[in-house]
């Protein structure tokens, strides 16, 4: 298994991240798609919309022009343009496939002069944060199921919320291009943020993940998150990043 790992300086606060990705059993392809970037305080996650070449270009493509366009600019605005710019790039990929091509897109984004990131949210892939010992769920589900549970439409363990799951309310590469949910939060040390798809945060227990993310070490939580949807049963692709505040800097 490898895990990339970077370290980045932002406004006086010194961050490591790191990242990887398993295949599991489900598929034998990877649909997830995964940057860390070198230069700078950005990681991106997204997983690609069912298992074929409409789900290979959509993430691909997502992660490849959604990174393009937030190096020139992180303002909100920017942020917004680059997804719009990612919509539109994905559509015209799916455009000659007759399969649904979309992926999730899910950002972890700080600015040079601010001790404080943007989130940038669109799907199913999520973020949490670890802080003080608390693990907080930052984004929403953009689905059926999220709604239905919300609203009290069925139960949550029914069928009708398993097969609710799956059926995306907002995605990159959706015919009404969708616009992302932004957060911004700050840069607290000791902070641990995780991004991660569905094959991590359906496989793996609240619990579980509070106590894999209090380790000091994020190429090490990284490998144990991704080890332990393996030992689940490797059920979906699995993606993580896992992003630590370490201190503040001079």
């Amino acid at each position: 298994m490898d895990i990339s790992k970077v370290a980045w300086t932002t406004a006086g606060r010194r961050l490591t991240a790191a990242a990887g990705s398993v295949v599991g059993e489900r598929y034998q392809d990877n649909y997830d798609v995964v940057h860390l970037e070198p230069g700078g305080p950005l990681a991106v996650v997204a997983d690609g919309l069912g298992s074929g070449p409409g789900s290979t270009v959509a993430g691909a493509t997502a992660v490849e022009v959604f990174v393009r366009e937030v190096l020139v600019g992180d303002s909100p605005g920017a942020l917004r343009g680059a997804v719009s710019q990612a919509q539109d790039a994905v559509r015209r990929a799916g455009s000659n496939l007759d399969e649904l091509t979309g992926s999730t897109l899910t950002a972890f984004v700080a600015a040079g002069d601010d001790p404080a990131a943007w989130i940038v949210h669109l799907g199913d892939s999520r973020v949490y944060r670890l802080r003080d010992g608390l693990l907080d769920l930052l984004t929403v589900d953009h689905t059926i199921n999220w709604l239905g549970v919300l609203h009290g439409w069925f139960a949550a363990d029914s069928d009708e919320a398993k097969a609710a799951r799956y059926r995306l309310t907002r995605y990159v590469g959706h015919p009404d291009a969708s616009e992302p949910d932004l957060l911004n939060v700050t840069l607290r040390p000791g902070d641990v943020y995780l991004l991660c798809t569905d094959g991590v945060s359906d496989q793996l227990t609240y619990e579980r993940l509070t106590r894999i993310l209090a380790t000091d070490d994020p190429a090490a939580a990284a490998h144990t998150l991704l080890d332990d949807t393996l030992t689940a049963g490797g059920a979906d692709n699995a993606t993580a990043v896992v992003i630590r505040v370490e201190r503040s800097v001079d």
